[in-house]
């Protein structure tokens, strides 16, 4: 039996969620980009109504965490002000949108995914957890990132309608995309998609205009910190940062583009070390992931995020730290994973079980006794 509550949807602006360390409250950021005064006065914020600290969500979103009940509107009043939130609480629950980050002005991703935006009264209700992908640049670049209704790049170079957990999907036409996944996500609510609560979960069979043949095109590398043509890219460590560095690195750059790898782009930005963010593209950090743990989520019983510090120099792959089983921290299997359980840890590798109920220092010592397990 799981030690965890399962809450079944996602916090947002309107509707926050508590946690350990006060309510957290989500930012969608409209196409993944926010421009530095919105960024600025987001982090005043965080710091006058949170505890100062934000994190960098999979989905590509923000959450400024310990937000005190009493002053979560006041906090909503200047988040509205600066329209990083819809007025009505509705259209702010459906903007659940993953936009690949590369997109610029005019190109297929920001057309589509424009377009979308302006038509999500269209959309019927959906769970809280599901949510749009719109990978339409010339390489598909969120293959692996979890979503719903997706909109991409085919291997024969045109865009494909395909529903998550289906392999392939049909060809849409120039302008058809956004009807496409109103007619997708139309179809998962009408044939019970609810009760799976998740595209990927749901069996039903597809109708014929919404299946095809046509495969997904190769998926290019995520974006890691280091210098672009169009501006720096730096990492946030286990997706948390304090809104003071946040702030900082903001100052540098006209806008921020928020991505799902806990990295952000900053816009026409010089690339210098900016402390308390990860700048080495091969950082064993950027390999790990780690949810906030205990005291900060009441479901962990286990603190991850120092474990994980300590734990990720050694180990070559992907390495998962959760506070519960719950595993909210990274949906993929890694290499190495790191389970809390009634305070102790349990301990797989490549998702087959090796240990049981081990302290901090007893996890650890695994890893000195096995030399293999640095090379996972």
């Amino acid at each position: 039996m799981s030690s965890f509550a399962v809450k079944g949807w996602c916090p947002d602006a309107w509707r926050p969620m508590m946690s350990g360390d006060g309510l957290l409250v989500r930012i969608k950021p409209r196409l993944g980009r926010l421009m530095r005064e919105q960024v600025l006065a987001l982090c005043e914020a965080a710091a006058a109504w949170g505890n100062g600290l934000v994190d960098v969500t999979r989905r590509a979103n923000l959450q400024i965490r310990g937000v005190a009940k009493a002053d979560w509107r006041a906090q909503l009043e200047h988040l509205l002000a600066l329209d990083l939130v819809d007025a009505d609480p509705a259209s702010e629950s459906r903007r659940n949108m993953l936009v690949a980050p590369d997109w610029q002005v005019g190109d297929d991703s920001h057309r589509i995914a424009s377009e979308l935006l302006g038509r999500l009264d269209e959309l019927p209700e959906l769970p809280g957890k599901a949510g749009f992908v719109v990978d339409a640049g010339p390489r598909r670049i969120l293959a692996n990132e979890p979503g719903d209704f997706r909109i991409e790049r085919g291997e024969d170079g045109g865009l494909i309608l395909r529903a998550e957990g289906r392999a392939h999907g049909i060809e849409v036409a120039p302008g058809r995309e956004v009807d496409g996944l109103i007619s997708l996500a139309r179809w998962f609510a009408q044939s019970g998609g609810a009760d799976a609560g998740r595209m990927a979960r749901h069996r039903a069979e597809l109708p014929a205009g919404l299946t095809g043949r046509s495969k997904p095109a190769l998926s290019a590398a995520a974006i890691v910190p280091g210098a672009y043509a169009r501006g720096s890219a730096y990492g946030v460590p286990f997706g948390r940062v304090n809104a003071r560095v946040l702030a900082e690195a903001a100052r540098s750059a006209p806008a921020i583009r928020i991505t799902p790898w806990r990295v952000f782009l900053l816009e026409e930005a010089r690339f210098v070390p900016i402390e308390g963010l990860i700048d080495d593209p091969v950082d064993s950090l950027l390999r790990a992931d780690a949810c906030p743990g205990a005291p900060d989520c009441p479901q962990a019983t286990v603190e991850t995020r120092d474990l994980g510090r300590c734990l990720a120099p050694q180990i070559a792959g992907q390495l998962h730290v959760s506070g519960c089983d719950k595993a909210c921290a990274c949906s993929r299997p890694a290499d190495v994973t790191v389970t809390g359980r009634g305070g102790l840890y349990d301990l797989a590798f490549n998702s087959i079980p090796a240990s049981a109920a081990l302290s901090r220092a007893e996890l650890l010592a695994q890893f000195e006794r096995r030399p293999d397990a640095a090379r996972l």
